[in-house]
């Protein structure tokens, strides 16, 4: 929530407090997911939502009334109960739990914020982990805060050492694509932690009629687009109005200009097998976690055995993402731009891939009250 840290920033720069309010975790159906944030102002207005509704409205509440009494961090959870539901007009039925988290004085927050602005803007990531249960042998309070910065050094600590190793063990996972997590530790202890960097990165190798449907649609989901093709004609502004950066040269040339990083996803599509070896070689080569080619499983066996000549490691090899995309049954350019996208937003965002149809036991159960409802009538 990028908006809240930037209005953070703003607000504790003139000194004036903030309660920063946050999803920490979820259980089945809920209108916000984890690292959902909410930040509230001294006037009660704020910036951010936790999903709407009364929930949100009763959080907005608590933390005015924080900044009201100056009270300390504060656990919440919620449970989306039909009738709660029913009063927001929401289809759910999960739980949802919350750190209200009060900031009085600018201090360290305010230089957590600044530093987070700088990872959303091309900065090194940086991770955030707060505190919820301190478990045995821990004096910390709900609310205690480290931060973790790619090089290693931190600032605060979650009451012990043994929480401080594993929340930077933790954050160094996260760090890659920016991802949040609710940690349960051996002894009780409990932690939220958030990691933060830029903007997912897509890098087109090729400039045909695959990447040109997948490019808007990256774009639209908040990928910063780069484009590569050796040919002038296929790789310019007027054919990729989305890209933000676009080099006119053979992908493994083009690759060592581009600021590629873990949070960079390439997609090898060029123009046949003998551009394709070098293309996915170089692309290999990079930091990027998610590499993946397009083409038929033929195709992907010769060319994984140029990169086994090559002496790409089998390790890497096996990370490759090929042939590319999901099972949908895609057979247009712009069809195959949809499996490819899932398949990218599955790996970023964790997913599974599988179909969200109801399960058979949920749909016994919604038969089963229809029919007693059905003979009550009667």
């Amino acid at each position: 929530m990028q908006v809240v840290f930037n209005e953070a920033v703003r607000q504790l720069e003139s000194e004036a407090p903030v309660v920063v309010a946050t999803v920490i975790g979820t259980k089945g159906s809920t209108p916000q997911k984890p690292g959902s944030k909410l930040l509230v102002r001294t006037d009660g207005s704020g910036v951010g939502t936790l999903g709407g509704g009364c929930v949100e409205g009763d959080i907005w509440f608590a933390a005015s009334e924080l900044l009201k009494s100056g009270g300390a961090a504060e656990y919440r959870e919620y449970e989306l109960n039909e009738d709660l539901a029913a009063e927001d007009g929401l289809i759910c039925g999960g739980t949802m739990f919350f750190l209200i988290d009060p900031v009085y004085e600018p201090g360290e927050y305010l230089d957590f914020a600044k530093e987070i602005e700088d990872a959303y803007t091309g900065g090194d990531a940086v991770a955030l982990a707060s505190l919820i249960r301190g478990g045995s042998g821990s004096a910390a309070t709900i609310g205690a805060k480290m931060f973790i910065r790619q090089d290693g050094s931190t600032v605060g600590s979650l009451g012990s050492p043994e929480l401080d190793e594993g929340a930077i063990e933790e954050a160094f996972e996260l760090m890659v694509h920016g991802k949040n997590k609710y940690v349960v530790t051996g002894n009780g202890a409990e932690y939220f932690i958030e990691a933060y960097t830029t903007p997912p990165q897509l890098v087109l190798c090729g400039g045909g009629h695959v990447s040109k449907s997948v490019a808007p649609l990256a774009k639209t989901l908040g990928f910063r687009v780069f484009v590569t093709d050796d040919r002038e004609e296929f790789a310019n502004a007027e054919r990729f109005p989305e890209a933000d950066i676009i080099v006119a040269k053979k992908p493994e040339d083009a690759l060592s200009e581009l600021p590629i990083n873990p949070n960079t996803f390439i997609i090898v599509a060029t123009r046949g097998h003998r551009y394709d070896n070098v293309a996915l070689a170089a692309a290999a080569r990079t930091s990027a976690k998610y590499v993946g080619l397009l083409g038929s499983k033929r195709k992907i066996i010769l060319i994984y055995e140029d990169l086994m000549r090559m002496g790409i490691s089998n390790e890497r090899i096996r990370e490759l993402r090929a042939p590319i995309g999901l099972d949908i049954g895609a057979r247009t350019p712009e069809e195959i731009a949809v499996s490819i996208m899932s398949e990218v937003l599955m790996f970023r965002l964790g997913g599974t891939g599988s179909v969200m149809k109801l399960e058979e036991r949920l749909m016994s159960r919604i038969e089963e009250k229809h029919g007693a409802a059905a003979v009550v009538a009667d």
